[in-house]
């Protein structure tokens, strides 16, 4: 059977799972570890994209992330290849370091954020590699002493998950640690990293539940929520796959769009593709990045290369131009469907 595609959207919650191939090591000194999370820092912060909860293990990683300006899979791809080749080269090898496509599970916020978070946090906990939550507050290579104020990190958004403990930090924090010990006792947890229908209704005993009251259940193994999540989830990814084939079929590209937002502007396409500052150009600019990536699908590396500009600074165009107050009007004048 055909793999499916990765569903995604402008801040989707993402749980994901990255593993060593053929369970072999990812990580063989803290130079690796630390490698990673630099990496992983200047990524999420170039692409916008929150991140909550991560742990690492020695053949294995979480990740818990919301969707920015970028697709995770544009995120994964930057992350996984220039750490991989790093990897190799430190290590003097050759091929690949992780096991096939990496697992990715598209989560409905209410209530598995916090349920992945501790789950993600309690990982190396549940493998053995610390004995006890004291000790999990001073280990270096997971979100969760991040979280306590042991460790800092910007690209972690410790200020979100604080939130939903508690109005001050110390309070919040007490909080949080009390959620997260009352975790250990449940162990490893199947119905948040695997189980399509049955993880997506939430476990075993909700699914038997419906067949009593009839209820017709939506799954799908890529989402972790409830029947309804998945179904309004695949509807919008269906939505987005058609305007993308309608762009297709109707002859829109990125040279078109170019064309059609500087004919808008009244200012040559040759500006918009410069790095001129003139504030109609910069607006344009800003503007035609937010509906390359909304409307035509186009990722941010191909806006880059075709604007010569880096992909840090179409990140930030897509966010000016998804706060433009007219964005919505030029949408719907340039895309007339």
């Amino acid at each position: 059977m055909p793999r499916q595609a990765r569903i995604d959207a402008p801040g989707a919650l993402h749980h994901i799972i990255l593993r060593g191939i053929e369970k072999k090591p990812i990580f063989k000194d803290q130079k690796d570890y630390t490698n990673f999370l630099r990496r992983l820092g200047k990524i999420l912060t170039e692409t916008t994209t929150p991140c909550f909860a991560w742990a690492l293990m020695t053949n294995h990683i979480h990740l818990l992330l919301r969707t920015g300006l970028y697709p995770i899979s544009t995120v994964m791809r930057r992350l996984l290849t220039g750490y991989a080749q790093q990897f190799n080269r430190r290590h003097q090898r050759h091929g690949h370091l992780f096991q096939n496509r990496y697992k990715s599970f598209l989560c409905e916020e209410e209530p598995y954020l916090l349920e992945l978070v501790r789950y993600i946090h309690l990982n190396p906990i549940r493998v053995g590699t610390v004995k006890d939550l004291k000790s999990l507050a001073k280990y270096d290579k997971s979100g969760h002493a991040v979280i306590l104020g042991k460790y800092r990190y910007s690209w972690q958004d410790t200020q979100y998950v604080l939130g939903l403990f508690g109005k001050t930090v110390r309070t919040a924090r007490r909080s949080y640690t009390a959620f997260v010990n009352k975790g250990i006792e449940q162990g490893h947890r199947p119905e948040l990293v695997g189980g399509g229908l049955i993880r997506s209704f939430g476990g075993w005993s909700a699914l038997k539940a419906s067949r009593f009251t009839g209820l017709r259940v939506m799954g799908d193994e890529r989402i972790l929520g409830s029947g309804e999540f998945v179904e309004s989830v695949l509807k919008r990814a269906k939505e987005d796959y058609e305007k993308g084939i309608k762009a297709r079929v109707k002859g829109y590209d990125l040279n078109t769009l170019i064309d059609r937002v500087s004919g808008y502007f009244e200012i040559a396409p040759e500006l918009i593709k410069s790095t001129a500052k003139q504030r109609q150009a910069s607006r344009a600019r800003s503007l035609l990045c937010y509906l390359a990536v909304s409307r035509l699908k186009i990722n941010g590396a191909e806006i880059a290369r075709k604007l010569n500009i880096s992909p840090s600074t179409v990140s930030k165009c897509i966010y000016r131009g998804q706060s433009d107050e007219m964005s919505k009007k030029l949408e719907k004048d340039l895309f007339d469907w």
